[in-house]
C-alpha cells in the first residue's frame, strides 16, 4: 500500500467521535483543547469542558479574528484586511475537524482537536495556514496527484526553565549537552530521560517518531517522522512541538525552535515529499531508466523557480536568514542534486521510496505554510514547465551561477510581495496578508539595538 493511504485515525492516540463520547462517559476525558494553527504554526485556542464540547461545539465554536492578525507576542497589528480596530475585531467560527481527535497522553484526561476558521457565512478563511495547505493539495489532486510528506525537525534544548531563560535575557544559557553529540548513543542521563518521555508521549498521541538523535551543536536534537498524508503530518508536527515544550518545562529545561539560536548554530525543518499517482510513486525511476521521471523533473524545476518568490512562507523571521551560511548544511543557493546535502533540494531514497528533501526551511517555519509554498512551486513547475538547471554534483556552496538564497527578510519580502507565482497560487489577498505580517516583523527589528552593535560600536564609533 502506498504511504499516502495510511489511515492515521487508526493509529494509537486517535479517537472517533463515538470513541470520544464513550471516553467522556467513562470519565477518561474531561477536557478538549480546540486548537487553531496561527500564522507561526503555533496552536491557539481554548480548553473546553468535554461535555460542553460534545453538546454545543461540534457545529462550531467562536474565536476572535485577531488570531490571524497579531505579531509574535499576540499584540493586535493594524492594517490587515481580515480584521482590525475599524472592524471591531469580531469573531470567526471555529470548526472542529472530527478526524483529528487525539488523546494527549502527557496531559491526562485531555484530548486535542484541530480546527478550521470560517467567516460567519461559512466560507473558510483564505489566509488560515491549514486552509492554504488544503487548497494546494486540492490543486494537485485535480491533476491526479497525492502528496506524501515527512518532517525532519531540529531544536536546541537548554538547562533551566523558560522564566529562568527570560530572566537571563536569553544570554549565557547552558545547552543540556556541552559539546557535539551527533549520532551519539551515550547521552547524559537527563537527556536520555527526556528522550524516553518524549517518545512515549508522541506514541501515545498518535505521532510516533521514526528516530530521535542528538545533532551537531551542543544541546541540539533531531526528531524525524515517518511518511504519511500531508495535512495530518502537519497537524502531528504541531502536536510534537507542543509536547516538546510541555515535557521540557516539566523537566526543568527549555527548547528553542529558532533557526539560528546562536552563532554558528542552525536548526532546520527539512521537508521530505513525493507525489503519488494511485499506487505509484511518480518520483520513482522505472526499471532500467536513467533519466528523471517527467513529474520529478517538472517538480524540481518548479521548486527552483518558485520557492525564491515565497521565502517569507518558509523563512518568516530576520533570524531565519542567519542560518544560511556556507558549509553549515543549510543551503545558500537554489540548487538541486543527487544525495547532496549542500543543495537546497536533494533527491534521496530508493525505488518506491525515492523523494525530494527540501532543506530551505528553518526550525522557525510554519509547517502548513512551508508545505503549501513547496506544493505551489511544484504546481507551477507542472503547469508552466520551466527549464531545469543542471544538478550540482559537488559543493553547492560554490555554485556561483545559481540564484542565491535571500540575504535577509527585506530581500525576501521584495520577491514575495509582487510575485505572480505566489498570487496565482494563494490569491492576492493571502499574499497581501503575509506580506503585511512580514513587513511588521521587519519593522519590529529595525528599531532594536543589538548586542553586536554595542560590541562593535560602543567604544569605537
Amino acid at each position: 500500500m502506498s504511504p499516502w493511504l495510511f489511515n492515521h485515525r487508526a493509529a494509537r492516540g486517535f479517537l472517533s467521535l463515538d470513541g470520544l463520547r464513550a471516553a467522556v462517559e467513562a470519565g477518561e476525558v474531561a477536557t478538549v483543547m480546540l486548537a487553531i494553527p496561527d500564522m507561526l504554526g503555533r496552536l491557539k485556542g481554548k480548553r473546553l469542558d468535554a461535555r460542553v464540547f460534545l453538546e454545543r461545539m461540534l457545529s462550531g465554536a467562536e474565536a476572535c479574528a485577531y488570531l490571524l492578525a497579531t505579531d509574535v507576542d499576540m499584540n493586535p497589528v493594524p492594517g490587515y484586511c481580515l480584521t482590525g480596530w475599524d472592524q471591531g475585531y469580531g469573531d470567526l467560527s471555529v470548526i472542529p475537524d472530527e478526524s483529528t481527535i487525539r488523546v494527549l497522553s502527557y496531559m491526562p484526561g485531555t484530548v486535542l482537536v484541530h480546527a478550521d476558521l470560517a467567516h460567519p457565512d461559512g466560507e473558510l478563511v483564505s489566509v488560515a495556514p491549514r486552509h492554504m495547505l488544503r487548497v494546494q493539495l486540492e490543486r494537485l489532486q485535480a491533476r491526479g496527484l497525492q502528496v506524501c510528506t515527512g518532517w525532519e525537525s531540529e531544536f536546541v534544548l537548554y538547562e533551566g526553565t523558560a522564566p529562568q531563560a527570560r530572566a537571563a535575557q536569553y544570554q549565557r544559557l547552558r545547552p543540556v549537552s556541552p559539546h557535539n553529540l551527533d549520532y551519539a548513543l551515550d547521552h547524559p542521563p537527563q537527556l536520555t530521560d527526556f528522550f524516553q518521555h518524549l517518545e512515549d508521549a508522541l506514541h501515545g498521541a498518535g505521532t510516533p517518531p521514526e528516530s530521535v538523535k542528538t545533532e551537531g551543536a551542543p544541546g541540539q536534537v533531531e526528531v524525524t517522522f515517518p511518511y504519511g498524508p500531508a495535512l495530518p503530518a502537519c497537524d502531528s508536527y504541531t502536536v510534537y512541538k507542543h509536547a516538546v515544550r510541555h515535557i521540557a518545562q516539566r523537566r526543568g529545561m527549555t527548547p528553542t525552535f529558532m533557526a539560528a539560536p546562536a552563532a554558528r548554530v542552525g536548526s532546520g525543518l527539512h521537508l521530505h515529499l513525493s507525489l503519488w499517482s494511485g499506487e505509484r510513486n511518480a518520483f520513482a525511476a522505472r526499471f532500467g531508466e536513467t533519466d528523471l521521471p517527467e513529474t520529478m523533473r517538472q517538480s524540481l524545476a518548479g521548486l527552483l523557480s518558485g520557492l525564491p518568490h515565497m521565502a517569507p512562507l518558509y523563512a518568516p523571521t530576520p533570524n531565519s536568514y542567519k542560518r544560511y551560511n556556507p558549509h553549515s548544511f543549510a543551503p545558500t543557493h537554489y540548487t538541486w542534486g543527487h544525495d547532496n546535502r549542500t543543495c537546497a533540494v536533494r533527491i534521496t531514497g530508493h525505488a518506491e521510496g525515492r523523494h525530494l528533501e527540501i532543506r530551505l526551511p528553518g526550525a522557525d517555519a510554519n509547517p502548513y505554510l512551508t508545505l503549501a509554498a513547496a506544493l505551489a512551486a511544484i504546481h507551477h513547475g507542472l503547469t508552466t514547465e520551466p527549464e531545469l538547471p543542471p544538478p550540482t554534483a559537488g559543493d553547492a556552496y560554490q555554485a556561483r551561477d545559481a540564484l542565491p538564497v535571500p540575504r535577509d527578510l527585506v530581500e525576501a519580502l521584495a520577491d514575495f510581495d509582487d510575485s505572480k507565482i505566489a498570487q496565482n497560487a494563494f490569491g492576492a489577498a493571502a499574499v497581501r496578508h503575509y506580506a503585511h505580517a512580514t513587513q511588521h516583523e521587519i519593522d519590529a527589528h529595525r528599531g532594536r539595538v543589538t548586542d553586536a552593535e554595542l560590541e562593535r560600536g560602543f567604544l569605537r564609533a
